[in-house]
């Protein structure tokens, strides 16, 4: 698949952009590749959540208290806190999602919310679906097999795909590598298990509306990005 080149990419719309996938699927990576290209925004709800309890909002004081509580952020202030992010000038030509939506209730909110900015003159439309497909035992080796150097630039390896010249130690600054508690295998099952139960759901809900498009997230990563850009520039 070909792609624009990128001096025409500069100033088109692009559209609300949503990325799908396991951990490990290599979301992040083609995240900011596609930021990069489009001049958009990456928006995590992590960010914005971060920032407005940062930053002593109405929404920030009312999420904090629940935090401070022990308890999850109710989808109704996360949605709303979204919903003031999107409406940002930066967002206008369109912005990539991630982490949101995690469920079917949210991305029925963002379609509404995209609906709402239809009828009041603004400029999104419905959103381009993009799920990236990972065999399971893939997504097990490139996360498992990450090694992080313990080195503020903290280099990162894989010893399956991309080892150290020599065994747990960094290439760059001759650090120790190590693997993080979170790349643990015993770690790794449980959230692949918890994305099955409460992520996929989000998948079939736009499988159901036509708006799903599968790419083979085992290819290289060059040729992941090439397929990624060519179905936002070809998106209807």
């Amino acid at each position: 698949m070909g792609a624009t080149p990128l001096a025409q990419e500069g100033s088109r719309n692009i559209g609300p952009v949503i990325l799908l996938g396991p951990p490990g699927a290599g979301k992040g990576t083609q995240a900011k590749r596609i930021a990069e290209r489009y001049g958009i925004p990456q928006i995590s709800t992590g960010d914005i959540l971060r920032n407005n309890v940062q930053g002593g909002t109405e929404l920030g004081v009312q999420a904090k208290a629940i935090m401070a509580r022990g308890e999850l952020v109710p989808d109704e202030l996360v949605c709303n806190m979204v919903a003031d992010r999107l409406r940002d000038q930066d967002c206008e030509r369109g912005f990539i999602l991630d982490g949101f939506p995690r469920t079917p209730a949210q991305a029925g909110w963002l379609d509404a919310f995209f609906e709402h900015q239809l009828v009041t003159g603004g400029e999104h439309c419905l959103p381009i679906v993009i799920r990236m497909d990972v065999d399971y035992n893939q997504l097990i080796r490139r996360i498992t097999g990450r090694k992080t150097c313990t080195a503020p630039g903290q280099h990162i390896y894989n010893v399956y795909f991309q080892p150290p010249r020599v065994d747990n130690l960094c290439d760059i600054d001759g650090s120790t590598l190590v693997t993080r508690n979170d790349d643990r295998e015993e770690v790794i099952r449980k959230r692949l298990q918890e994305y099955e139960r409460q992520t996929r759901p989000v998948a079939d809900y736009y499988q159901q509306k036509g708006r799903l498009i599968s790419l083979n997230g085992d290819l290289p990563v060059d040729e992941v990005t090439q397929n990624m850009f060519y179905v936002i520039e070809h998106h209807p």
